[in-house]
């Protein structure tokens, strides 16, 4: 997501889903929920509470395995604001191109969110919502309309509706303004229509986001106050709840954030090119800098599947 008036592509909140720009590190914090949980499900089964989610997260080698997830789908993927789609290994911290993105439209990506099947879905500067093949970057337009609800930049993210579950939802979150937003909302990608599900609790109402969804049912946005904000939603309300505040993060000027393997992973720019910031989440609770220049290109959107790892792969 992008900052309004930035130039570029980009997202304009938190998620899948995703950009914010210096972090602080801090310890674990196990009121708020985001310690790491035990438990051994693996991507798409039952957690404990709060921010870890459980699983042993181990990828089968070759094609789809037994819930259906290719290895690709498993990945992260990003897209910058020179327009280039890229997966991201978490496990290796590589980016690897993929190629730019041929969307029928002179609009440029504000954000994203990919499904199971490993399609990426992309909300576009002026509102629009194209479909993305994360294997070429092929793109197609879609038949949503334009400002549903008032929602034309949005931070959006697919979750599983339960834990266990292989259904999923893709959540969008409104943006109308800098640090400022309308809210949750769900895409029927069946009719392309949007609902409103409802504001977040204060103190983080009105505020703008970007989200990321787990195989285990959960959603979590990453919100635009000062310092930067990590909450989970209530999917059916749009309420939040275990805030952590994330002590010297700001989302800048184009910001992006994922759940994988057990931990966030927020991609933020003050400029070009983009940082890698880890929330180890399942363990210290430590937020630290892993990757300083992830290639010279700046990061405004990031969408990961619910076929991802659910805790840190061994």
């Amino acid at each position: 997501m992008i900052r309004s008036g930035v130039e570029g592509s980009g997202i304009v909140v938190v998620a899948l889903v995703t950009c914010g720009v210096a972090f602080g590190c801090g310890g674990s914090d196990e009121r708020s929920g985001f310690g790491a949980s035990s438990g051994g499900s693996s991507s798409g089964g039952s957690s404990g509470g709060g921010f870890g989610s459980g699983g042993d997260g181990g990828a089968s080698s070759g094609g789809a395995n037994e819930d259906g997830c290719s290895e690709a789908a498993k990945l992260v993927y990003v897209v910058s604001g020179q327009n280039d789609l890229y997966s991201f290994d978490p496990s290796t911290l590589t980016f690897a191109k993929i190629g730019p993105l041929s969307c029928p439209t002179s609009e440029t990506p504000n954000s994203m969110a990919v499904d199971r099947a490993g399609t990426a879905w992309v909300n576009m500067s002026e509102g629009s919502l194209m479909k993305v093949s994360t294997a070429d970057a092929s793109c197609t337009a879609t038949p949503f309309r334009k400002g549903q609800q008032g929602f034309v930049r949005f931070g959006m993210a697919f979750a599983a509706d339960s834990a266990g579950s292989t259904a999923e939802t893709l959540y969008v979150a409104g943006i109308t303004g800098v640090n400022e937003g309308s809210g949750l909302a769900k895409i029927d990608l069946s009719t392309f229509e949007l609902t409103r599900i409802g504001d977040y609790s204060a103190p983080l109402n009105g505020k703008g986001a970007e989200l990321t969804g787990t195989g285990d049912g959960k959603l979590y946005g990453f919100f635009t106050t000062i310092p930067a904000t990590l909450a989970r939603i209530d999917k059916a309300t749009g309420a939040t709840s275990g805030n952590k505040t994330l002590d010297g993060v700001v989302t800048g000027t184009a910001w992006a954030f994922s759940f994988w393997g057990g931990d966030f992973w927020f991609y933020t720019s003050v400029g070009q090119p983009s940082t890698v910031t880890r929330y180890a989440a399942s363990g210290d609770g430590s937020l630290k800098n892993v990757k300083n220049d992830v290639g010279g290109f700046r990061i405004v959107g990031a969408g990961v599947s619910t076929c991802a790892p659910t805790a840190p792969p061994r």
